[in-house]
């Protein structure tokens, strides 16, 4: 019976120190892990840190590269599709317009003209859009019933200074090559007064004009905001009479057609 129990208790002590060792090797082998997992850990942390460094640098290089301004040239300007974003450098010829803080303007260089509508412009910096004011111009091209226009524009003055001579179109009234001149100060020589119409039937607003020549008639504005109710032209227009003969200098917009922005009348007969 003694060699029984000691054979038994021999047996109990023998389960118990491999139970024992079992757990050691089981709690060595999870801290290893453990430790695995971390250094794994600092690698992808680190590996991390090197990507978001790469990709603060490369976002550096797109900013830089979107900062780079090519200016078009008139020519480059009138290939350009509608709603392309353009760059353009022009000299102011004439201020149409200005309202929060939005300035419509007309301008030209040696090559061709651009109406610059509804530009964003301070009333501070709408008051150095001088005639002859050099601009540097970003935006895009557009379109409204014809006339050609830059919209969504902004600016800044740079040096120089153009003022452009009156362009002598009357020999291009009512063919197809008039639209070349779009926008330019413009001059028609000639022609007949035919009717004066004023918006809502009385001064104080745009004044619509019929000239003619050789047997056709062509259609003018006196636009208010260009030329108000106080400016030489719009006094001039209240005076004539069917059958005067006149001169007119003007910008040539477009609606629908040619429809002159006339900035001077003088009356020749």
């Amino acid at each position: 019976m003694k060699k029984f129990l000691t054979v038994l208790c021999a047996l109990s002590l023998a389960l118990t120190f491999a139970a024992c060792t079992t757990e050691k090797e089981n709690v060595e082998e999870n801290v290893d892990g453990e430790g695995e997992a971390e250094v794994e850990g600092e690698a992808e942390v680190e590996g991390e840190g090197e990507g978001e460094g790469e990709a603060e640098v490369e976002g550096e290089g797109e900013t830089e590269g979107e900062e780079e301004v090519k200016v078009m040239t008139y020519e480059e300007y009138a290939a350009a599709a509608i709603d392309e974003a353009v760059v353009i450098d022009a000299y102011v010829q004439g201020k149409q317009s200005w309202w929060d803080n939005k300035a419509t303007v007309y301008t030209q260089d040696e090559d061709g003209a651009y109406f610059l509508y509804e530009m964003a412009c301070s009333e501070e910096d709408y008051a150095k859009l001088v005639p002859g004011a050099h601009i540097l111009v970003k935006g895009y091209k557009g379109e409204w019933e014809g006339e050609v226009e830059v919209v969504d524009a902004t600016f800044e003055l740079i040096e120089g200074e153009y003022i452009a001579e009156a362009l002598d179109v009357t020999d291009l009234l009512g063919k197809d090559e008039l639209i070349n001149h779009q926008n330019k100060l413009v001059a028609f020589k000639g022609l007949t007064v035919e009717a004066i119409e004023y918006k809502n039937g009385e001064p104080g607003d745009d004044v619509y004009l019929t000239l003619g020549l050789d047997g056709a008639s062509y259609d003018f504005c006196i636009e208010i905001y260009l030329t108000g109710e106080d400016s030489d032209v719009y006094k001039t227009v209240a005076e004539l009479e069917a059958g005067d003969v006149v001169d007119v200098e003007g910008f040539l917009y477009w609606y629908q057609g040619a429809n002159p922005h006339v900035t001077a009348i003088t009356v020749v007969e």
